[in-house]
């Protein structure tokens, strides 16, 4: 596997292999890698002859700087995962290299980048679009392969290739849980041992939710995750929502819905904590 560092010569070494006729597959990444980044790689194995990857904490998506400083790195693991999953090349820039200048580049997403996430992290997708359309720049890939778990992410990054008009194809992948159910994410490791056994809940209740679809109104299902929420100590609720699969507004009329996305945030200690099933009605 091949290490770079530096833009110009990520990208000259991914021209040599599309110039050969190969088709070239990437993961964008932040780094503290687990099973659920592993199984983007390991997708992008099976449809593309080479695969690509990058490591990259993002400072101008975290509105919140503690978050940003407390985010866990674990190069040395990392780069072992990817060896072992068989991906081609890792980038790992460090901030000067992916800004050299100040960013003034904004973006808007409209009704999508306002909900949500949106309402709770102000600026965050455009950070998030910035950083993505610079690593589209630089490694060129035929398809990106993103997983469900932060969905709001990925509908924003479709919506950044349209926009852009950038000739990537974007994969959606499955979300990868822990045998308990606990959606993996790097933010996990922070959990206290407590916390860890009590996350579960989460799934948990999205899962009981999301069984409510064809038999209780919306108005009653978000009620009662709420409810679920706001009487279990251990956490603190953002939202719990049930939304369109295109823009994530809230659906109000099961008839005009034939399925929809049932989305949460809580907080539990000091870890933010994301998740997100499908609901049908």
């Amino acid at each position: 596997m091949k290490i770079t560092t530096l833009r110009s010569e990520t990208t000259a070494k991914i021209y040599a292999w599309k110039e050969a006729g190969l088709t070239v597959g990437f993961v964008p990444t932040m780094g503290a890698l687990h099973r659920g980044h592993i199984s983007l790689i390991e997708e992008a194995r099976k449809t593309c002859d080479i695969v690509t990857c990058s490591i990259f904490v993002n400072p101008i998506q975290f509105n919140n700087t503690s978050d940003l400083d407390t985010y866990p790195k674990t190069i040395e693991a990392d780069i072992e995962k990817l060896e072992n999953a068989g991906c081609d090349l890792v980038f790992i820039p460090d901030t000067e290299e992916m800004y050299p200048e100040p960013v003034t580049e904004k973006y808007d997403f409209g009704a999508l980048e306002n909900v949500l996430e949106g309402a709770f992290r102000p600026g965050h997708f455009n950070g998030v679009a910035v950083v993505v359309k610079r690593l589209f720049d630089i490694m060129i890939p035929d398809m990106a392969f993103f997983g469900e778990k932060d969905y709001q992410q990925l509908l924003i990054i479709k919506a950044l290739v349209l926009h852009d008009n950038i000739p990537v194809e974007i994969v959606p992948c499955p979300i990868i849980r822990e045998k308990d159910g606990l959606a993996m994410s790097s933010r996990n490791t922070r959990l206290s041992e407590n916390e860890r056994t009590v996350a579960p809940f989460i799934y948990n209740t999205l899962c009981k939710a999301a069984e409510m679809g064809k038999t209780h109104t919306i108005e009653q299902i978000v009620s009662w995750g709420e409810a679920q929420f706001n009487n279990n100590d251990n956490f603190k609720l953002e939202y719990f929502q049930i939304a369109d699969n295109i823009e994530l507004q809230p659906v109000v009329n099961k008839k005009k819905s034939d399925n929809a996305r049932l989305l949460v945030a809580a907080w539990l200690g000091k870890v933010r904590l994301i998740d997100n099933v499908d609901i049908n009605f």
